[in-house]
């Protein structure tokens, strides 16, 4: 196996990992939370964090299985995921001086490119969806009462992933130009960190990207299934960045 594919696996086993963990504490905690959940409303100190825990309450089981997993967990260690793994995959080479001996292997630059790309996307969205599905048999092991069905996990993992992709396709862009990934990851997971900072200001609340993973899209889901209008941009926006990718390694080394 070639090393990106080999570092890559690494990495998403390790994420993975973090993902399952804090999923697994959730799971387990359901049944107290579920008793104690006008107490936590009563607490929340802001107007956004009270609607959150009233849609949680509302919602039930599959409202507090995509909060936890989906628009707490993937969006962070989600997030903090795709900007790492998208930031030295170009950047990284240029860093270390080993463009030269990249680009030196007899396949073409696309391949070598799409090679890197796809590596890390698969490594960033694979826990989402294998961690996803570990969650029927938690509920048994923990005694959860209720029923989630594999499908609706999917569709709720494709949407999740459709966003996190987005997020890794646009820093990847960055990595085809730049030499310092460490500088990348900083800007990108700051202007990320400050788009969940919104989200909490009831305000600017509707400005923030991960309005598009809340609990209320993934209730929406289990209604009415994908919303083609969110997926959708959010699948252009990464195939626009990887073309941008592609057109600045280009420019950057032609042929």
């Amino acid at each position: 196996m070639p090393r990106p594919w080999w570092t890559a696996f690494w990495a998403s086993l390790g994420y993975g990992i973090l993902l399952l963990g804090a999923l697994v504490a959730a799971i387990a905690y359901y049944p107290q939370f579920a008793e104690n959940i006008g107490k936590f409303k009563s607490l929340a100190p802001l107007a956004v964090l009270k609607n959150l825990v009233g849609e949680l309450e509302e919602g039930g089981l599959w409202a507090y299985v995509a909060g936890q997993q989906f628009f707490k967990g993937c969006n962070t260690l989600g997030t903090a995921a795709a900007v790492l793994f998208a930031a030295g995959a170009v950047a990284g080479e240029a860093n270390r001086g080993t463009m030269e001996i990249w680009l030196a292997r007899p396949i073409s630059r696309t391949r070598l490119l799409w090679t890197r790309y796809a590596a890390g996307a698969l490594a960033l969205v694979a826990p989402v969806f294998w961690t996803t599905w570990t969650i029927p048999l938690q509920m048994r092991i923990f005694d959860v009462p209720g029923e989630l069905g594999y499908g609706l996990l999917t569709l709720a993992a494709l949407h999740q992933s459709a966003l996190l992709l987005a997020i890794y396709s646009v820093t990847f862009a960055c990595s085809c130009n730049g030499r310092h990934p460490l500088r990348i990851a900083f800007v990108v997971l700051f202007l990320t960190t400050l788009q969940f900072a919104l989200y909490l200001v009831e305000q600017l609340t509707h400005y923030s990207l991960f309005r598009l993973t809340d609990v209320q899209h993934f209730m929406a889901i289990a209604k009415h299934g994908l919303d083609p209008a969110l997926v959708l941009p959010l699948v252009g926006v990464s195939a626009v960045s990887l073309a941008i990718g592609w057109w600045l390694l280009r420019r950057r080394l032609p042929l």
